[in-house]
């Protein structure tokens, strides 16, 4: 049951189950990790996950739910790009788990997509079967999509921003969108532009990068934290601006001022509850390790062979359920640590020294970001405090 205790340490079972449904993608965006980065086990993968496996996953799901007592579970159809299937295969994943699934025990299912394949028909298919989608953008205009382009080079605007729009007008179905930092675009133009298509959420995240690969830069920039400069303008824009979407970094990094538990792997200390499973079958841990190096997210476990318990104790697993224990002595000693919780797990590697047990390359980036959030809580908080004394 959860709650559940091995010698002192309670047992924090898995609750997000990102499973890969196509291992090929149709874009070709400039900066994917996945594809142009050091991990290409891709490449010997079936493109689509076979029934069998489908099967399995779903009775794994299943057998780790009823062993730990979860009355939910969340699970994320990927890729590559999870459309290139058509929504059938979508729709058997799905109802392969419903019918697994131990009663009292839901699923929530969701899609993340570049975009490209959706149409009318196929989001009135993947509504009625209980989806949301989320999309992934680098911003609201074709400029700041330059990078998500088609093996031939060609944008995908024109076809993500229909797919925006029919998003936009589905808002029961609309996840939120996704977008990763270009530093070299403008932080204003970007928010404004993601805020227009009305989601509900956004959730910007750093490229994935570390020590060995750091992240890029902009020649002759000067600041050491260019990173966190722009999340802090994208931040005012967002916080000064009024009813808008929720973006995730800043609610994650302000509950977490508040002292709330974080729900997301990029900032906090919470124990990590997601696993992937290939279209192989194979147990995987979550993809942003494969920019570290080849076969960084590996564990050897597979779902015909292995459960979910037997992932929970690979030694990898637990290096990053292993909260404040598992980082490097800076971060420990920290005023910060609480709330950056050293950062994504990916983007402490180092090749030559500590692999992961390192602070995260954006290290700077993050303190910037949280000191400024921090101020700005402490200023709206003096300011209520004398409205109310005033009264």
């Amino acid at each position: 049951m959860a709650g559940e205790k091995t010698g002192r340490t309670p047992v924090v079972p898995f609750r997000q189950f990102v499973l890969k449904i196509h291992s090929r993608c149709n874009l070709a965006c400039t900066y994917c990790y996945i594809y142009t980065g050091p991990d290409r086990s891709w490449r010997a993968r079936p493109p689509a996950v076979p029934a069998a496996t489908v099967r399995q996953t779903a009775l794994r799901i299943a057998e780790h739910a009823r062993s730990h007592g979860l009355r939910e579970v969340r699970i994320d159809l990927h890729g590559g790009e999870p459309l290139l299937t058509g929504p059938g295969p979508l729709l058997e994943q799905a109802a392969a788990i419903r019918a697994a699934l131990p009663a009292g025990c839901t699923a929530e299912f969701g899609v993340q997509t570049n975009g490209t394949l959706l149409t009318p028909e196929t989001l009135d298919t993947l509504a009625a079967a209980g989806f949301r989608l989320g999309l992934s953008l680098d911003g609201g205009t074709a400029g700041l999509n330059r990078r998500r382009v088609d093996h031939a080079g060609r944008s995908s605007w024109p076809a993500v921003s229909r797919a925006a729009r029919l998003l936009r007008d589905r808002p029961d179905v609309f996840a939120g969108i996704l977008c990763t930092v270009d530093i070299t675009a403008d932080p204003a133009e970007v928010h404004d532009s993601l805020r227009a298509l009305d989601p509900p959420m956004v959730d910007f995240l750093l490229p994935h990068a570390n020590w060995t690969s750091p992240p890029p830069a902009v020649p002759g920039q000067a600041g050491r934290t260019p990173y966190g400069d722009w999340l802090c303008t994208v931040f005012d824009r967002w916080w000064d601006g009024g009813p808008g979407p929720r973006v995730r970094v800043f609610t994650e990094i302000l509950g977490l001022l508040l002292g709330r538990p974080s729900s997301s792997e990029a900032v906090g200390l919470s124990p990590v509850v997601a696993l992937v499973v290939d279209t192989d079958g194979a147990i995987e841990q979550v993809d942003s390790l494969k920019s570290a190096y080849e076969g960084a997210a590996a564990t050897g476990l597979d779902v015909f062979r292995h459960s979910f318990d037997e992932a929970l104790a690979h030694p990898g697993m637990a290096a990053r359920r292993s909260g404040r224990d598992g980082l490097a002595a800076q971060c420990r000693g920290c005023a910060l640590v609480e709330v950056c919780g050293g950062g994504n797990y990916a983007h402490r590697y180092r090749a030559d020294a500590g692999g992961f047990t390192n602070p995260s390359v954006y290290c700077a980036d993050l303190e910037r970001l949280i000191r400024h959030i921090a101020a700005r809580l402490d200023a709206a908080v003096a300011a209520d405090r004398g409205a109310a004394e005033l009264t």
